[in-house]
């Protein structure tokens, strides 16, 4: 895979075994491309706490909020932050139907992943920002951040780096989503991650709905008319620009 882009164009193929409450329209909630927009520039300062040294983004929901926080992140004299994509095929088997036993768990799957040798791309003691859509569920979440733990841990193992005892290399994984949705999770990231507000960064804490982006959109002037009308649009007032 060439390595001469900003990031690479992947998709995530997810597999569910088990039913999913059906929502009404009622609970459907449009997501502009303007509140996207918006909701990376609120978040940016934040996220600068974190000084990412590179971003990955899970595709697909995590590519265009990934490459707009960029933008926001930018400093001037300083180079681009580099943005890399994952995917991953997760096959979900909690609430088998027909099953006599429930098996909790899920099986996880690297469907492509980022050729660190091609891409000369060294995790050992930098800053990692991962970026989705949302934390739902938060079994993506969970395995990304695993995966790329193992990958981060190998790296420093073939330089003959003990991370306990250069604790400066170890490296350092935040995640930001734009929405995390309030409900009961069926994967867990690390305690210190999520009381740390300078490594978990969240836009918006949101009710369980279900949340459509403009990406996923056919019709998008549609989109972008239920989003203004359920407020879901603008919400910084707009700024003066300089000539």
């Amino acid at each position: 895979m060439p390595c001469n882009l900003s990031y690479f164009y992947i998709t995530v193929r997810v597999h569910y075994i088990h039913y999913v409450p059906i929502m009404s329209a009622n609970d459907k909630q449009y997501i502009s491309y303007n509140n996207v927009h918006q909701l990376c520039q609120v978040s940016a300062e934040r996220i600068k706490n974190f000084k990412p040294d590179l971003i990955i983004a899970i595709g697909g929901g995590g590519f265009i909020p990934a490459r707009i926080l960029r933008t926001f992140l930018k400093e001037p004299g300083v180079p681009t932050i580099r943005i890399f994509a994952i995917i991953l095929s997760l096959y979900e088997d909690l609430n088998s139907v027909g099953s006599e036993v429930e098996e909790v768990g899920v099986k996880v799957s690297r469907t492509q992943w980022i050729d660190y040798e091609q891409c000369k791309l060294d995790l050992v003691g930098k800053n990692v920002l991962i970026v989705d859509e949302v934390d739902d569920t938060r079994t993506t979440l969970h395995y990304a951040l695993s995966e790329l733990e193992k990958d981060a841990a190998e790296q420093a193992k073939a330089k003959g780096i003990d991370t306990e005892k250069s604790p400066e290399m170890k490296t350092n994984f935040g995640i930001f989503v734009l929405h995390d949705k309030q409900k009961p999770k069926k994967a867990d990231l690390p305690a210190e991650m999520l009381n740390d507000k300078n490594r978990y960064f969240a836009a918006k804490t949101v009710p369980d709905k279900w949340y459509a982006y403009p990406w996923e959109s056919t019709d998008i002037v549609f989109h972008t008319r239920m989003a203004i009308e359920q407020g879901n649009d603008i919400f910084i007032p707009e700024q003066e620009h300089k000539q």
